[in-house]
């Protein structure tokens, strides 16, 4: 992990509150806070090695692996978010999304896929992935990759702002490679999740899958969703399924266009604690 990561992550918000001087000694102790924290980063994982000597995990199914790899993704996690240093012991409830995600990625579980993940954080839920599906190559993004823990012949790891439509173009829309599941995990902010559905749904193959994560986080969270603007994803999800019709700044009418004669069908879940979305292509 970087120190400007480091910074971003734990402390960022901390500095946007302090005072003068608060910041001021804020500052003077990173570098040191960061040294010491330094020797508590996890080690970076080899799956390739690791799985030769755990060829198990390639047969358990998502609730296991997702529990396993420490993602809250599943019914229990261990606090990923806290600094290196503090070590909690404590499993704490997850999303319970993994139920869903079986029953539509269990069709594809020996096949030769691609899978895009936006928002890869540590790459615990890439990991769980990665044994799922054993043929999968998995393509994973956020706006801090260095924080990315495992590596593989099979998981690229790269850099991505998913609230910057020019990037999204520019580094995957460019490509030539298509999807069979997109996961958009990422900020979960208004902006970000209806670009994100957009801008990539040409990526992902014929019924291939769109996932969606903490759906419901602009219209409930402030932070998501600041001057509590109009439509949000989910609004514009339900207004498609409702055959309806609707506008947004942050898309074009080709883009808008195109989902709509190219979604075949849109289904959103509610988990342990926020709303989950699948959405089919034709």
């Amino acid at each position: 992990m970087k120190f400007k990561t480091f910074v971003a992550i734990y402390y960022l918000h901390r500095i946007k509150k302090a005072s003068f001087f608060k910041k001021i000694y804020i500052f003077f102790l990173l570098p040191f806070v960061y040294l010491v924290n330094k020797f508590f980063f996890p080690n970076i994982n080899n799956l390739d090695h690791y799985s030769l000597k755990n060829q198990y995990l390639f047969k358990k199914d998502l609730k296991f692996l997702f529990e396993f790899f420490n993602t809250d993704k599943g019914e229990f996690f261990y606090n990923q978010y806290q600094k290196p240093i503090k070590k909690e012991n404590c499993l704490i409830k997850g999303h319970n999304y993994h139920s869903f995600y079986e029953k539509y990625f269990s069709e594809k579980k020996a096949h030769n896929i691609n899978i895009l993940e936006l928002g890869s954080f540590k790459g615990n839920a890439a990991a769980a992935f990665f044994f799922y599906f054993k043929k999968a190559k998995i393509f994973s993004g956020d706006i801090f990759p260095d924080l990315f823990t495992y590596k593989s012949d099979r998981i690229k790891n790269f850099f991505i702002n998913t609230s910057s439509k020019i990037e999204l173009k520019q580094k995957l829309l460019t490509k030539d490679i298509s999807y069979d599941f997109i996961i958009e995990d990422a900020g979960h902010y208004l902006k970000d999740q209806i670009i994100s559905l957009f801008v990539l749904f040409p990526k992902l193959k014929s019924k291939g899958i769109f996932v969606i994560e903490e759906l419901d986080f602009p219209d409930t969270r402030i932070d998501m969703n600041v001057h509590n603007e109009k439509p949000t994803l989910r609004d514009i999800l339900s207004i498609v399924k409702n055959n309806n019709d609707f506008d947004s700044k942050y898309i074009t009418t080709d883009e808008k266009n195109y989902f709509i004669n190219n979604f075949k069908k849109i289904n959103i879940f509610k988990g342990k604690y926020n709303e989950i979305a699948f959405i089919e292509k034709k």
